[in-house]
């Protein structure tokens, strides 16, 4: 059974993510688990999460992104009070962070540094001579 949409096509937020997301080499968009999600080979950002809480609630963090930093860069973002450990991905090292927090400057790196640790080595090489 197909997950349902979960976000607006429209959302601004969603846009910011989108521009800066597709112009990484070979990026994409797909719909997965009703969240956009952006792609080479594998996922490296996707947009809206979900934090359980300990209580055993949920929080939904709908204009999120989440991505996968380096281990010691994401011992640093996890001390932003927008930070948090989302569900199914924050055991193999994702968190998310509240898009409208990040300036474009933040999201293109933080971005980027998720593409680099999730894409193809050959794909990443077309990133380097891009720069």
């Amino acid at each position: 059974m197909a997950h349902p949409q979960t976000f607006d096509d429209d959302d601004p937020q969603l846009a910011r993510l989108r521009k800066t997301a597709l112009s990484l080499p070979e990026a994409q968009e797909k719909v997965s688990h009703g969240r956009p999600a952006f792609f080479t080979k594998k996922i490296f950002a996707h947009f809206g999460g979900t934090r359980k809480l300990v209580t055993g609630g949920m929080e939904q963090h709908p204009q999120a992104l989440l991505i996968l930093p380096d281990p010691m860069d994401a011992e640093v973002l996890m001390e932003r009070p927008d930070a948090f450990v989302p569900m199914y991905l924050g055991p193999t090292g994702w968190i998310g962070l509240e898009l409208e927090t990040l300036d474009e400057n933040d999201l293109s790196d933080l971005l980027t540094d998720s593409y680099r640790n999730t894409a193809p080595a050959g794909v990443v090489r077309k990133l380097s001579a891009k720069d």
